[in-house]
């Protein structure tokens, strides 16, 4: 099974700390704070042999692009998305 991350970004959430693993650690689910931390997190489950990451819907395509970069496009990365029609919404939910 290939081990995957999803990581949900959110002004409150620290990565060393916002974090839980499902079936023997092959699934896990990281907080981070901001496209940085999880740029920096991304490089290091690529190094983990992390071999998926998926990212939650308050990154961009520019910020997939990003997390893309810091693994070294070695593994694939996926980014939930949302209509434009809830924009407003999801800057309010996420900063």
């Amino acid at each position: 099974m290939t081990r995957c991350a999803f990581l949900i970004m959110h002004p409150d959430f620290r990565a060393d700390r916002d974090r839980a693993s499902i079936h023997g650690a092959d699934a896990s689910i990281i907080g981070v704070s901001s496209l940085e931390e999880a740029c920096t997190v991304a490089a290091g489950l690529e190094k983990e042999g992390i071999g998926c990451i998926e990212l939650c819907g308050a990154f961009t395509q520019a910020g997939a692009g990003a997390v893309i970069e810091a693994t070294g496009g070695r593994i694939p990365v996926g980014f939930v998305t949302h209509l434009a029609q809830q924009d407003e919404l999801f800057a309010k939910a996420f900063g």
